[in-house]
């Protein structure tokens, strides 16, 4: 799958488009020196209170790299300028509260996006309908035992007749799913990660995926486990590109140039949803 692009266009104006059918997946290593990066003042005044709130400081720097490369991502695909972002939260689709999908007010009809970090890796997902991603490192074997339990009773079952030296990341496989279903949903765990069923067979048996939604797994990082999902009912394609790890430090405008000419790794079918 390929990204278009609109010629070289002038500051300001669109950069990037996810067409029908089209999900685009980026991955950014951030840089691993303490050098905290200059352009904080893209960020708002809650992302900027956050960022303060970390304890660690390298858990203060992955947060900030996260957040700008995010910015500076969403500005290649509308060409408004990263500082200039306004990102809200939706309502919940349960509660109402302000905790819902993370959207660009006046967009969220046309430009979707999430994004997940864990251990030194960000991913992100930008469609044209809500969008939900999720990365993580595989758990140890008492985190697997003391989550089995929040686990709905068929996926416990699949995770408890796995072979033991595959139960740790069969469990992270699964979790990623739930997450990333979750957050595309705008609910949060708070959900509640037993109520539908993600297994492996979520396609086929007794078991379906929720309905209208289409949830797969993504391979590509050895070290760390994903998965993707989409408010879908039909076959989308997924392209996975590399944002570049100093792209928190370039100029806005050249780091719009650099992710505008960024070319797939990875590019996928995915199947649509069993009926």
């Amino acid at each position: 799958m390929s990204v278009r692009h609109r010629g070289r266009p002038a500051p300001g104006a669109l950069r990037l488009s996810v067409g029908p059918g089209e999900v685009h997946l980026w991955a950014l290593c951030p840089p691993t020196d303490r050098e905290e990066p200059r352009a904080i003042g893209e960020l708002d005044a809650e992302e900027r209170r956050r960022a303060a709130g970390f304890l660690r400081p390298e858990a203060r720097l992955a947060y900030l790299h996260a957040h700008l490369a995010l910015r500076r991502l969403l500005s290649a695909y509308t060409g408004i300028a990263p500082g200039l972002l306004r990102l809200r939260r939706a309502p919940c689709p349960y509660c109402g509260g302000p905790h819902g999908r993370p959207v660009l007010p006046g967009r969220s009809g046309e430009l979707h996006f999430s994004m997940s970090h864990s251990h030194g890796l960000v991913l992100y997902g930008v469609a044209g309908t809500p969008v939900g991603v999720d990365v993580q490192r595989v758990p140890t074997a008492r985190t697997v035992q003391l989550c089995l339990p929040r686990l709905h009773p068929a996926e416990r079952e699949e995770i408890e007749r796995a072979p033991e030296d595959r139960r740790r990341r069969a469990f992270a496989e699964l979790w990623a799913r739930k997450e990333a279903y979750l957050k595309g949903l705008g609910t949060g765990l708070s959900h509640g990660v037993g109520q539908d069923y993600l297994g492996v067979h979520a396609h086929a048996g007794g078991h379906r995926a929720p309905d209208g939604w289409l949830v797969a797994d993504l391979h590509g990082c050895p070290e760390h486990v994903a998965a993707l999902a989409l408010a879908a009912t039909t076959g989308h394609r997924a392209a996975l590109h590399e944002l570049p790890y100093h792209v928190t430090r370039l100029p806005p405008q050249r780091a719009a140039e650099e992710i505008a000419a960024a070319q797939p790794v990875l590019c996928m079918v995915l199947p649509a949803p069993a009926r």
